[in-house]
């Protein structure tokens, strides 16, 4: 259980001020909704920073343990397609990453891929995929997954399911609300596949200067009576603020949030509490790459 959590490797003064069309655009735009868009353009390449800060404490018989993570990447998106029916398609690359690892008494471990030294063996595998296209991808405009090809590297659902934010197929108000499904593998403890559909709520909260600030929240659709399928489920629901730049279609940054107590997860005197946030921002700067030895 403890590796499992460990892998888990955003006035009416100003209105008088705007010239006639733009109060009608904001007029419209009130009236018939907000179009959510991704515009990414052939040739271009988003570079985002991902911080992800996990603590996990498990107590099983008496005996107490902490996990701790805090992983810093950087990654991009490189648009190798941009057709003229919408579809995009773009290689997932990371860049870099900086990783600290410490589980229960243990030393501390950390590495740095830009530092040039060798990856500890905790971290060889991620080493291993640095630099290299992890998947490559066509959405839609609404963000929908209609090809992946995966290059051998880790699949990261970046806690929403999938890479991209799945918008809204209309127009949508402030208030307005969208749902996504997913499904869970889980695993009982007599080994048996255990599937657990969820689905993402998304509410639109407001739309300033041209973004877009959505709020995620997963619910559960499947009853979970087994403490164990909890413990695993929890780790992988939602809970957080994306900000969308809507004249430019991409996400500008991502906050979500875990704070989940699991009691009798593995018997009746085990507990587990799980602290994470993970975040995730456009970088306008160029990102760091690792050295090669």
């Amino acid at each position: 259980m403890i590796r499992l959590a460990t892998q888990l490797i955003v006035c009416s003064f100003l209105l008088t001020a705007l010239p006639l069309s733009a109060q009608e655009n904001k007029s419209d735009n009130e009236t018939n909704g907000y179009t959510l868009r991704y515009k990414l353009r052939l040739g271009e390449k988003l570079h985002y920073e991902v911080t992800h800060v996990a603590k996990t404490m498990t107590r099983i018989r008496g005996a107490e343990e902490v996990s701790q993570v805090h992983t810093i990447s950087r990654r991009h998106w490189d648009v190798i397609d941009a057709a003229k029916d919408g579809e995009m398609t773009f290689d997932h690359v990371v860049d870099s990453v900086e990783m600290t690892q410490q589980q229960g008494e243990s030393e501390e471990i950390r590495w740095d891929s830009t530092s040039g030294k060798d990856a500890k063996p905790q971290f060889a595998p991620v080493a291993e995929q640095l630099g290299s296209k992890l998947a490559t991808l066509t959405i839609s405009p609404t963000g929908e997954e209609i090809n992946r090809e995966d290059h051998g590297g880790t699949r990261a659902s970046l806690g929403m399911g999938s890479l991209a934010l799945a918008l809204p197929q209309e127009p949508l108000a402030v208030g307005g609300t969208w749902t996504v499904p997913r499904e869970i593998k889980t695993r009982t403890e007599s080994g048996e596949v255990k599937p657990i559909k969820i689905r993402d709520l998304y509410t639109l909260e407001k739309v300033q200067t041209g973004v877009a600030t959505i709020s995620i929240k997963s619910e559960l659709l499947t009853p979970i009576s087994e403490e164990s399928i909890k413990a695993q489920v929890v780790q992988q629901l939602s809970n957080g603020t994306l900000r969308f730049d809507i004249d430019n279609g991409r996400m500008l940054s991502k906050q979500l949030d875990w704070d989940e107590t699991v009691v009798g997860f593995q018997g009746p005197n085990s507990l587990m509490e799980y602290r994470s946030r993970m975040t995730e921002k456009l970088m306008d700067d160029t990102p760091r790459t690792a050295k090669k030895p």
